[in-house]
C-alpha cells in the first residue's frame, strides 16, 4: 500500500511539471525526439531516488539538474561525437548567406556549444540566478558568467545580419586611454 501512495506522489508530480520540463530539454537539445528521451531518463532518475527527492524543499530544481547534467553527459560522450542525425541536406550549395535563417534564434541556440547553450537557458528561460545555475551545471558562478557572456556574444553575431555597407566585425578592439595623472 505504501509503494502504491509513493507512486502515485510521484505520477502527479511528473505530470505537473512535464509540459515545462519538455520546453527545457527541447531549448537544450533543439530536437524533440531527443528532448522526450532527455526528460525520460531524468524521471527515471529521479524515481529512483524519489524517497529523498520528495522530501526536498526544491524538487523541480533538482528534477532540471538532474534533465541539464544528462544533456551535458550525453554531449561529452563519444556516441554523440560519432552519431549526428540532422536536417535533410540542400540539393544545391547557397551562393549567399539567408539573412532569415539567420534571425532565427532556435537556430542561433542550436549552433552553440552545449554548455553555453545550458548555461543561457537555466539563466534566462528558468529564470535561476548565477549560483542556481552554477549549482546546477556543477561549476563556479565565474564559470557561469563567462559561459553567457560567450553565448550571448555568439548569439548576437549569429543574430545579427551582415550588409555590404556595414560588416559585422568578431571583435572590436578598442585602446583605453591611461588616465591623467593631473588629479592624483
Amino acid at each position: 500500500m505504501r509503494r502504491s501512495r509513493r507512486d502515485d506522489d510521484f505520477t502527479e508530480f511528473v505530470a505537473a511539471r512535464l509540459p515545462s520540463l519538455l520546453r527545457v530539454a527541447y531549448l537544450l537539445c533543439q530536437d524533440c525526439h531527443r528532448a522526450d528521451d532527455l526528460v525520460q531518463v531524468a524521471i527515471t532518475r529521479l524515481y529512483e531516488h524519489w524517497g529523498r527527492a520528495a522530501a526536498m524543499d526544491h524538487t523541480e530544481a533538482y528534477l532540471r539538474t538532474i534533465l541539464v547534467r544528462e544533456f551535458l553527459s550525453e554531449r561529452r560522450s563519444s556516441w554523440a561525437r560519432r552519431v549526428l542525425v540532422g536536417a535533410d541536406l540542400p540539393d544545391q550549395a547557397v551562393a549567399r548567406r539567408d539573412h532569415d535563417a539567420a534571425v532565427d534564434l532556435a537556430s542561433a541556440l542550436a549552433a552553440l556549444p552545449a554548455r553555453q547553450r545550458a548555461t543561457l537557458v537555466l539563466r534566462y528561460y528558468c529564470d535561476l540566478t548565477i549560483e542556481q545555475t552554477a549549482r546546477v551545471l556543477d561549476c563556479t558562478p565565474s564559470t557561469v558568467k563567462s559561459q553567457t557572456a560567450k553565448g550571448l556574444g555568439s548569439l548576437r553575431l549569429a543574430l545579427t545580419p551582415a550588409s555590404d555597407n556595414w560588416p559585422v566585425e568578431p571583435a572590436i578592439r578598442c585602446r583605453v586611454q591611461p588616465r591623467s595623472q593631473e588629479g592624483a
